[in-house]
């Protein structure tokens, strides 16, 4: 796992310290962070799935509560989960949200940028379809990949979420989006979500024209240090979650071979790709009973957690 130097954490500058840094200094922390972060991705762990997928449940929690939503993470693990398979238009708005950030954590990197996954996602985002609207955003998004540095790169990306009108969060998702084509990784990893009110101007009308450009985007200094120091800690968080399910996950592989029930292995790699499983979940070779009693027998060793609090519809993971 990423050991994170103690210098690192204290050059992260939290809001209240940010107005005393400069871009340089604060670019140089976010740098060493994705670093970091990349040393993790890189592995390629057998329960990346579920690192990811966690993190997009903590962005999705946040970008409920910043639309006004009361939803927290059991619900919305509720209103996907225990949603019959097929009838995703009942998870209703916030359950959208979280379909959102699991779209940027489990699809293909470079499926990401094409209009049809654009489209699809700012629908669960809650927008009205846009095909121009989307084919411009396309294409910033392009010329942003081809030719910008890594500052431009991401502030240039809520520049022209904001130039289309759409929320911080929507600019977040791009913006992880991005980063996953820069670094070349399989997968984007949810980072942004969680402090996605920043770099945007809220109250900022639609407007016509071009902001991004291919090269050379000006932006100003504010906007790059909020973006950055917001980067660098949702790296760091990130990292920490690593190491905590990574410690989760070499208990459940030290127990699995302990277990005799019948498709135990599938059970076990599920667990590792995904957040949580349902009791209920249909595992080929396995009985509903069977299942139960398997979860029963993961908890007693403490391999994995039952996360619903309730004797019913259980829901189970790292």
């Amino acid at each position: 796992m990423a050991m994170v130097p103690t210098w690192l954490r204290r050059a992260i500058p939290d809001a209240q310290s940010l107005a005393g840094k400069d871009v340089e200094d604060i670019a140089l922390a976010a740098g060493a962070a994705i670093t970091t972060l990349d040393a993790v991705v890189r592995q390629q762990e057998r329960w990346a799935g579920a690192w990811r997928q966690r993190l997009a449940l903590s962005a999705a929690a946040a970008t409920a509560k910043q639309a006004g939503r009361v939803e927290d993470e059991r619900a919305l693990r509720d209103a996907v989960l225990l949603t019959r398979p097929g009838d995703f238009l009942s998870v209703g708005p916030a359950g959208l949200l979280l379909l959102a950030w699991r779209r940027l954590a489990t699809r293909p990197r470079d499926e990401l940028r094409t209009e049809k996954n654009l489209a699809a996602v700012l629908g669960e985002f809650g927008y009205a379809p846009d095909d121009e609207g989307v084919s411009d955003l396309a294409d910033d998004l392009r010329q942003l990949a081809a030719g910008s540095g890594t500052v431009a790169t991401l502030t240039g990306t809520f520049m022209a979420a904001e130039r289309l009108g759409f929320t911080h969060a929507f600019g977040a998702w791009l913006a992880d989006a991005l980063l996953a084509q820069r670094l070349g990784w399989a997968h984007a990893v949810p980072l942004l979500g969680t402090e996605a009110t920043l770099g945007m101007n809220p109250g900022a009308p639609r407007r016509a024209g071009r902001v991004v450009a291919a090269t050379g985007i000006e932006a100003d200094s504010d906007r790059a240090k909020n973006l950055l120091a917001a980067q660098a800690r949702a790296a760091m968080r990130a990292i920490d979650l690593s190491a905590e399910l990574g410690r989760r996950a070499d208990r459940l592989l030290a127990v699995a071979p302990k277990l005799r029930a019948k498709a135990a292995d599938a059970v076990v790699d599920k667990l590792l790709s995904d957040d949580t499983i349902v009791a209920s979940e249909k595992i080929a070779g396995m009985s509903d009973r069977g299942l139960r009693r398997l979860f029963d027998r993961l908890v007693e060793l403490g391999a994995v957690r039952e996360l619903s609090g309730r004797p019913t519809f259980r829901i189970y993971g790292l």
